[in-house]
C-alpha cells in the first residue's frame, strides 16, 4: 500500500513537471507570448481609461489602496483639525493630475510590454499570478515615477493645493514626523511625490487585477494551442 502511495505521487510530480514545462514552452513562443502580451495591455487600458476620468479615478478602490501611509496621515490630521473640505480638494485635484499623466504613461508601459522577451514570459508562467505585472512593476516603477513627478507636481502646485495644505498645517509638527522635515520646500516636493506614488502603484493594481481576472483566459489559450500542436 504504501508502496503504491509513493508511486502514485511519484507520477503526479511527473506529470505536474510535464505540465510545466509544457506551459513553459507554449508561453515562450511567438504566440504564447503575444497572449501574455495581450493581456497586459488590456489591464494598461483599463487602468488609464480610469485614470482618464476624475470620477471614476476617485471611486477607485484599489486607488484609493495604493495611497502610501504619510499621505494617510497627513490627512488624517487635517481631519482631526476640522478641514475634511481640504482633504476632499486635495484627492479631486490628484484625480486630475492624474489624468494629465495619461498620455505620459502609456508610451512607458507599452514600450516595455512590446519588448517582453520569451525569458520574461517564462518567469511569468513561473512565477504564478500577478507575476506578469510583477516583472512590468520592475522594468517601469522607476521610469514611471521620474517621468510623472514632475507633471504632478506642476498641476498640484498650478491647482494652489500645495498651498493650502502649507496653511493649513502651518505651525503643526506633524510635518516634520511625517516628511522628516517640517519646512515648506520639504513639503512640497513631498505631496508631490506621494501623490505620484498612489498613482504609479494604483496603476499597477489595476493592471494585476486585470491579470488575475484574466489569469483562466491565459491558461486556456495556452492549452489551445496546445491541443492545436
Amino acid at each position: 500500500m504504501k508502496r503504491n502511495t509513493i508511486l502514485m505521487a511519484t507520477m503526479a510530480v511527473a506529470t505536474l513537471g510535464t505540465t510545466t514545462q509544457s506551459c513553459v514552452a507554449l508561453a515562450t513562443s511567438s504566440v504564447g507570448l503575444a497572449i501574455l502580451k495581450q493581456v497586459l495591455l488590456g489591464g494598461i487600458t483599463k487602468g488609464l481609461n480610469i485614470f482618464s476620468d476624475k470620477n471614476s479615478f476617485l471611486a477607485n478602490s484599489l486607488i484609493e489602496a495604493a495611497m502610501p501611509q504619510q499621505l494617510k496621515s497627513i490627512n488624517n490630521t487635517l481631519q482631526n483639525i476640522g478641514l475634511s473640505h481640504l482633504v476632499q480638494k486635495e484627492k479631486e485635484y490628484i484625480a486630475q493630475a492624474a489624468a494629465f499623466t495619461v498620455e505620459t504613461s502609456r508610451p512607458i508601459l507599452v514600450n516595455a510590454v512590446n519588448s517582453l522577451t520569451a525569458e520574461d514570459a517564462a518567469k511569468i508562467v513561473q512565477g504564478g499570478s500577478g507575476a506578469a505585472t510583477q516583472i512590468l512593476r520592475e522594468k517601469t516603477s522607476q521610469q514611471l515615477m521620474d517621468a510623472l513627478a514632475p507633471k504632478v507636481d506642476a498641476k498640484l502646485n498650478e491647482f494652489g493645493i500645495v498651498q493650502s495644505l502649507n496653511s493649513a498645517l502651518k505651525g503643526s509638527n506633524i510635518l516634520g514626523s511625517i516628511l522628516g522635515n517640517s519646512n515648506n520646500a520639504s513639503f512640497t516636493g513631498g505631496i508631490s511625490r506621494l501623490a505620484s506614488e498612489q498613482m504609479v502603484n494604483g496603476l499597477f493594481n489595476i493592471i494585476q487585477n486585470h491579470e488575475q481576472q484574466n489569469s483562466a483566459q491565459i491558461m486556456n489559450s495556452l492549452n489551445t494551442l496546445n491541443t492545436a500542436k
